[in-house]
């Protein structure tokens, strides 16, 4: 089990990280937020965390976030970062701030309904699919183009951007193309839409420092901070 010290250890590291990806890059450190990826941490691990200065976490599983949720300080923001059934909507509102996964107009729609009836705006980025992998959520190119202006049309939800789980690499810069790809992508549909979607979730543990440098807004970082899962 991760300790106080060793999150903050590897925090200052991360954070380092982060400072050095953005400086190559020729960007502020404030246009980068760190979602630091709690699933599967007890509560405990997590209060050491947010000692530590993490404010933003990222849970899987709606159930998992909902039983950690009341644990926590309120100034946490909570963020879904797995997919989401529509099933579990409702219950996800209740504790989730902002999510990352939403791959349909139809999610979006529920969404969208179940957020005008408990009076919330949650935030939503879009998850794209551009390697078009069987295995994976997400949106093909071709039918968010479609579907992009009824979704920018539901008026609960806070549409931040677009975000991609690329095809796994150890080496990061055989997955940079998939983070340059993605903002290309956002940059068309911007000019399409006329909004600009400035958000950009993209980059893990292992290969965030190229996200940062091809744009990403918020890099989704676990391993890195709390160590590897048992």
């Amino acid at each position: 089990m991760p300790t106080s010290d060793s999150i903050a250890q590897n925090l200052e590291k991360v954070e380092a990280r982060i400072a050095g990806a953005c400086e190559k890059a020729g960007r502020s450190r404030d246009e980068v937020e760190l979602l630091a990826v709690s699933k599967t941490w007890p509560a405990e691990t997590i209060f050491q965390a947010v000692d530590a200065g993490i404010t933003a976490f990222g849970e899987n599983k709606v159930q998992e976030a909902i039983a950690k949720v009341p644990l926590l300080p309120e100034r946490i923001s909570w963020h879904l970062i797995g997919n989401l059934q529509k099933n579990k909507v409702r219950k996800s509102l209740t504790v989730i701030d902002t999510y990352h996964g939403v791959d349909s107009l139809g999610l979006a729609q529920q969404m969208n309904r179940i957020a005008e009836e408990l009076g919330l705006h949650p935030g939503v980025y879009l998850q794209v699919n551009l390697a078009g992998e069987a295995s994976k959520h997400g949106f093909a190119p071709d039918d968010l183009r479609r579907e992009l202006e009824p979704i920018l049309e539901l008026d609960r939800l806070e549409v931040q951007g677009l975000m991609l789980i690329p095809p796994f690499d150890s080496d990061p810069e055989k997955v940079r193309p998939h983070f340059a790809n993605l903002r290309q992508f956002r940059d068309e549909l911007a000019e399409k839409s006329g909004i600009p979607l400035t958000g950009l979730s993209m980059g893990m543990s292992h290969d965030f420092e190229a996200a940062i440098e091809e744009g990403s807004t918020i890099v989704r970082v676990g391993t890195s901070i709390f160590g590897a899962r048992g």
